[in-house]
């Protein structure tokens, strides 16, 4: 049931069980990230991952795509990704970085958006998960590490079977 917390400490993973089972995690997440978003459109996407990394990374290599991607499924561990193709264009060599973030998050709210393009921003310049990585993560967006365990904690509570649907400023 907490496949998404399973690197985690056991007393963590307890405390969110015992939340499941009073009904509590929807309404803390309600209570912490009530704020939606309005980026809905691929072109608002792109301009705003663009104005993150001209905060962030001015000097990394520009992006040629950003897009919401329906195809893009949690189950496969999969919420963004960043590719970098390299083609031969004449006698140079031409490359293009794109970004998807899954579709999932055009109705999450607006933190969970921020913490996800954040992260696929980083791998512009560290293509591993490894700790300048996260350094990185953590400059970009400074509750970088909360966000991303209550971003699992959404991703559990939207599985859940008792889970509502969400409502107009819920997660």
């Amino acid at each position: 049931m907490l496949k998404y917390l399973a690197g985690y400490p056991a007393t963590l993973q307890d405390q969110v069980r015992q939340m499941i089972d009073a009904g509590r995690l929807g309404d803390y997440l309600s209570a912490r990230y009530a704020e939606p978003h309005t980026v809905q459109s691929d072109r608002a996407l792109f301009e705003y991952t663009q104005a993150l990394k001209q905060r962030h990374l001015r000097n990394a290599a520009p992006l040629d795509k950003v897009c919401y991607d329906s195809k893009l499924k949690v189950i496969q561990h999969a919420l963004g990704t960043h590719t970098r193709s390299t083609r031969v264009q004449g006698s140079q060599l031409k490359s293009r970085r794109e970004i998807r973030i899954a579709s999932l998050f055009r109705e999450a709210p607006a933190d969970f958006l921020k913490m996800i393009v954040v992260h696929e921003l980083a791998h512009l310049k560290e293509l591993e998960h490894n700790k300048a990585f996260y350094q990185l993560c953590q400059h970009m967006e400074p509750r970088y590490g909360q966000l991303e365990l209550d971003l699992r904690l959404y991703l559990t509570w939207r599985e859940l079977p008792a889970a509502p649907a969400l409502a107009e400023g819920a997660p």
